[in-house]
């Protein structure tokens, strides 16, 4: 089966390869001889009912400073393709939601991965309090009083901002912290969505574990533990990878979440699990498929493309 795969990324020109899960993928289709093609958000466009896209050859390597060549860009009906990867990084902004309705008009007869209509309604730290028994206490909202008495109530909380990724904007305030006022200020200036606020777990010393789940069922896993003087674990930074394997706790909550997952269409999530609980679901561009392998761990990109090649089947 060779299958033309179009790559919605930021471009590849910037992406880390020792730790890119979309380069990853692409490597592995370019393996399996479908034909890729890379395009960023800003050149999709929708003119009378159908989605077009100025796209570009791919060719990766798995060479640092020598990684990919492009084609000459093409404006192409994207329902000419057989798969899609919706693969840019958050923010999950409007700008993310409009390329979500866009690319919902083509799918499933072009599949879109993940389903878009369902990144777009499962924000990842609102998707995950479905599961309200699986995570440590948790608030949303922008009412300072609210927050007031979650902190009096719990004393060490997480504060961040709802629709964040990469560890940005997250806050540790300890029970006797006085910039709370302060920082809730700042959020409302910055934000005009609620906020997040949970309960600090102590075990995020020991590491915060990303799972990756293929089409609802866990396949691999990498704990991150943050910096001394961190509270955060993404590497980015500065958090140290480490091999690990899931405990009985973390395979029941994949599979409590698991047939939430499948019947979403999402192929490919990765959770975030500290001790025994989950804090997030990340449904819009998971990553962490090279730490594993790295560590010894499950081709996690050869398990995508067989569930994506099942469905094109």
């Amino acid at each position: 089966m060779s299958l033309e795969v179009a790559v919605q990324m930021d471009h590849v020109s910037t992406v880390n390869i020792a730790g890119d899960t979309s380069f990853a993928l692409s490597l592995e289709a370019q393996r399996r001889g479908h034909r890729l093609y890379h395009y960023t958000p800003d050149r999709l466009s929708l003119r009378d009912g159908k989605v077009f896209a100025r796209i570009e050859a791919m060719q990766v390597r798995d060479v640092k400073g020598d990684h990919f060549t492009l084609g000459e860009a093409v404006r192409t009906d994207l329902a000419e393709m057989d798969v899609i990867l919706l693969r840019q990084d958050p923010p999950f902004d409007m700008n993310y939601i409009t390329t979500t309705h866009i690319l919902e008009r083509i799918h499933p007869k072009t599949l879109v991965v993940n389903d878009p209509a369902w990144v777009r309604n499962s924000p990842e730290k609102i998707f995950v309090t479905e599961f309200a028994d699986l995570m440590p206490e948790t608030l949303i909202t922008k009412d300072p009083q609210e927050v007031a008495a979650f902190r009096k109530e719990f004393g060490d909380i997480i504060v961040k901002p709802l629709y964040g990724n990469g560890g940005a904007g997250i806050f540790h305030l300890q029970e006797a912290d006085r910039n709370l006022a302060s920082l809730l200020e700042m959020f409302g200036q910055l934000f005009r969505e609620p906020y997040i606020v949970q309960r600090y777990l102590k075990d995020v010393r020991k590491g915060d574990k990303r799972i990756i789940l293929i089409d609802g069922e866990p396949v691999g896993a990498i704990n991150r533990v943050p910096a001394e003087f961190e509270s955060r674990s993404n590497m980015h930074v500065g958090g140290r990878a480490e091999k690990t394997d899931l405990t009985a706790r973390e395979r029941e909550i994949c599979a409590r979440i698991g047939s939430s997952l499948k019947q979403r269409g999402f192929i490919l999530v990765g959770i975030d699990v500290i001790g025994d609980y989950m804090t997030e679901i990340n449904v819009t561009s998971p990553t962490g498929i090279r730490e594993v392998k790295r560590f010894g761990g499950a081709d996690i990109a050869a398990l995508f493309w067989d569930a994506v090649e099942a469905k094109r089947g």
